[in-house]
């Protein structure tokens, strides 16, 4: 603990929301400066995307037993019994310890980095441990540097509304009502349609690339399933997902209750848009990702370069929408 003590007095806070929120960004960018230097150095890219599936894991869950650590320092340090550790157990049969929704969106959180971290892996070792993002900046050290550090403004600014739930005093949630607001039910459901979409789309796309490396088909681009009805379907339910954990703990922190915890209950209405600004964050970042960056612009540019004088390729773009799916 003698290395554990001065790290938590130097982040310790007058506003108990910053002391979980701030040291729960800053392992982002931590565990992200320490992937990258053997990255740098072996200029692979390999580990990229599962360092970053890791990441999210991690920060959810200082997040969650950061307040907790806290206090057992501090006891330990008067010499007094140490607290014990929150119960997940407790927390879902009704018990004194975790609300239930922190315990939700962190399980949603880490479910989904752990199925796209293990997806990418293994996408990128059966690719030999390239990926084509990476062409040409694997063998610049700032270059790469800052894709790691990109990575994890990625991974705070998704994860925003999710630390900002966990960052609460533990107190203020027994003065939560007790019964499941409209925002939970929303965002329990948009996430749980949104990853569906996501699973059963790559899985589609999966299941095609083998095909194809069998001979099962020659088809160039898919166009069957889902992917009739979206050209990026994964994409949207990305968006959905990351917009039903934003529904669900916005509803928390527009609340008295969040107000109060994140020390802006006297701020009015300028409180309650900053609370939504913090969990509308992640999707919008996402959609920008996704729609200006690395997800669509990259995948359009390469089919339309490669198929683009095609009329059956232009055909599937001109009935199937880029993003919402048709019914």
């Amino acid at each position: 603990m003698t290395l554990l003590h001065p790290i938590l007095h130097a982040t310790n806070f007058s506003r108990l929301f910053l002391s979980t929120l701030v040291p729960s960004i800053g392992l982002a960018y931590t565990i992200q400066g320490f992937v990258a230097i053997p990255s740098i150095i072996a200029q692979s890219e390999r580990f990229y995307d599962l360092s970053g599936s890791f990441t999210y894991i991690s920060c959810t869950a200082l997040s969650l037993y950061l307040p907790t650590l806290r206090a057992r320092d501090a006891a330990a340090a008067a010499g007094t019994t140490k607290p014990a550790w929150p119960s997940i157990l407790a927390t879902l049969s009704g018990n004194r310890g975790l609300n239930w929704r922190q315990v939700a969106l962190s399980a949603a959180v880490s479910i989904w980095a752990t199925r796209l971290g293990t997806y990418l892996f293994s996408r990128i070792t059966s690719d030999n441990g390239t990926d084509s993002r990476f062409e040409d900046i694997r063998t610049s050290p700032p270059k790469f540097l800052g894709a790691f550090f990109a990575q994890a403004t990625w991974v705070s600014l998704c994860l925003m509304p999710v630390l900002a739930l966990n960052s609460l005093p533990a107190s203020l949630f027994s003065t939560l009502p007790t019964a499941i607001a409209l925002t939970d039910i929303l965002g329990l459901l948009l996430y749980v349609g949104g990853i569906s979409l996501e699973v059963a789309a790559d899985r589609q796309k999966n299941k095609w690339v083998q095909e194809k490396k069998t001979k099962k088909h020659n088809e160039d681009f898919l166009t069957r399933g889902l992917w009739s009805k979206s050209r990026h379907p994964n994409y949207f339910g990305e968006v959905t997902l990351w917009t039903g954990i934003a529904t669900l703990a916005g509803g928390v922190l527009v609340s008295n209750v969040g107000q109060v915890g994140m020390g802006l209950a006297a701020s009015g209405l300028l409180g309650k848009a900053t609370a939504l600004a913090m969990a509308g964050v992640s999707p919008a970042f996402v959609t920008l990702l996704l729609f200006k960056v690395s997800g669509i612009p990259l995948s359009e540019g390469k089919y339309d370069k490669r198929y683009g004088g095609r009329k059956d390729y232009q055909e599937w773009k001109k009935n199937t929408p880029v993003f919402f799916p048709k019914l």
